[in-house]
């Protein structure tokens, strides 16, 4: 599929302010597909710019500034041709013993400390019901999850607690892309935090957003997305940019500013469009 995609994210102060560095996290991951092109305009003009890749393979954009502005405003422009991704059979790895023996290079995609018991009871009746088939357990959560929470869109803050979004049966797509993760930890089973866009446009407001998904790491398969939002698995409909151990990792702007007794705003707009 041929995403074109813009994102305008606008921050207004009360009095001018002088920035911290900042870091940008609006390009498309180099394996979300063939890009096209790509861009990321900042207003103001930073003093210093680098466009660099972290150890998750994460691109981003690192900027610094140099004065005081009332102002920032950030506009990222790509289009990609994301791949068609085959169906990820069912019953294909057969009744597994979990945990499943990784390599080190995973452990900080299987950190499973401090999840809660809810959480834990919930993904082991869920596995039992499937005979321990971990792909079936990964069909059967990802449409659980989207039958029972009632989904909404939350702008600002951190995804709730896995054991929170369970209870209450509410939360934004990174809500249950956290306790996706969680429940899949504690079986042993990699999961990741991704964030991007998808090409259908389900919103309750009418309006484009980020969105984000989870993926898990399945032996002879590689990273696997599914989104309990819109419960199914990903496909070519989805353009990542960013894919990390937890969402503080994929935040799309990251930084600061310094003043006293200023107020700032946050507004901004994604538009996508889509075709073959």
């Amino acid at each position: 599929m041929r995403f074109s995609v813009s994102h305008e994210t606008r921050y207004q102060y009360s009095v001018p302010v002088g920035f911290a560095p900042h870091v940008i996290r609006l390009s498309p991951r180099l394996d979300a597909g063939t890009i096209l092109a790509q861009s990321i305009e900042v207003d103001p003009l930073p003093a210093w710019r680098d466009d660099l890749l972290d150890h998750y393979g994460n691109p981003f954009t690192r900027v610094s500034f140099q004065g005081h502005f009332d102002h920032l405003r950030i506009e990222s422009r790509f289009e990609v041709v994301t791949p068609i991704m085959p169906p990820l059979p069912l019953l294909s790895l057969a009744p597994l013993p979990w945990p499943i023996d990784y390599e080190g290079e995973f452990a900080s995609y299987l950190m499973a400390d401090g999840i809660e018991g809810t959480v834990r009871h919930f993904a082991a009746e869920l596995a039992g019901a499937c005979q321990w088939d971990a792909v079936s357990f990964l069909y059967r959560l990802t449409e659980t999850l989207f039958q029972r929470t009632d989904r909404h869109i939350r702008v600002e803050g951190l995804a709730q607690s896995p054991a929170y979004t369970l209870a209450s049966a509410r939360g934004a797509c990174r809500d249950l892309a956290v306790l996706f993760m969680a429940a899949c930890r504690s079986l042993g089973i990699p999961a990741r935090f991704v964030s991007g866009y998808q090409a259908e446009a389900e919103s309750v407001d009418g309006q484009r957003h980020l969105h984000a998904w989870a993926e898990v790491f399945i032996p002879g398969w590689g990273w696997i997305g599914f989104d309990p939002t819109h419960g199914r698995p990903t496909g070519d409909g989805y353009v990542a940019l960013c894919a990390a151990p937890d969402q503080a990792a994929t935040m799309p702007v990251e930084g600061g500013f310094y003043a006293n007794g200023v107020t700032a705003t946050l507004d901004y707009r994604v538009r996508i469009a889509t075709g073959t």
